[in-house]
């Protein structure tokens, strides 16, 4: 499977639409995946907005799970390929990246934000 560099910073602001889960390697059993080295597998849901089109949602396969990345924050994708797939009728983009980590503009954001908040007259 041939992978293809993805240029994230065409994508607009990605942000995380669905938390980092494990990504299940057998579903029945529940395993998770885990990759060359031994780390887990997490997926994150994120969304990606060009200027003009609608929203979309991808997954984003990455090793080890992402720190400080929940639902609503803006993430940065580092070194994130696609690769094609198929097996049978079936066939589609899958995505991974070496990480994914908040923005930190986000990070501060949510910190002035929550100092902000408190007692008032």
């Amino acid at each position: 499977m041939q992978s293809i560099p993805v240029d994230t910073s065409r994508l607009g602001v990605l942000r995380c639409a669905v938390a980092p889960e494990p990504k299940l390697a057998d579903f029945e059993t529940k395993q998770v995946k885990k990759d060359r080295d031994g780390n887990t597998i997490y997926t994150v849901g994120v969304t990606v907005r060009q200027e003009g089109r609608r929203v979309s949602v991808i997954e984003i396969a990455v090793p080890g799970e992402p720190k400080g990345v929940a639902e609503g924050t803006e993430v940065r994708v580092t070194g994130m390929e696609a690769f094609a797939w198929a097996m049978g009728d079936r066939h589609g983009i899958s995505f991974r990246a070496s990480a994914i980590t908040p923005t930190p503009a986000a990070s501060a954001a949510a910190t002035a934000g929550s100092a902000g908040k408190g007692g008032g007259a």
